[in-house]
């Protein structure tokens, strides 16, 4: 089952968007977001 966090604080990360952008979750501060980590079957390898 899955853990709900809401409100917690996350550390600074860094990703790479579908349209190959940077995103940094720093730059995000003051907005509300969404998180949502997943895995593939097979775990992603």
């Amino acid at each position: 089952m899955a853990e709900n966090y809401l409100g917690k604080t996350v550390p600074d990360f860094t990703l790479k968007a579908s349209d190959g952008q940077t995103i940094a979750l720093k730059n995000l501060k003051g907005r509300k977001i969404l998180l949502y980590f997943f895995t593939s079957p097979g775990g992603g390898n």
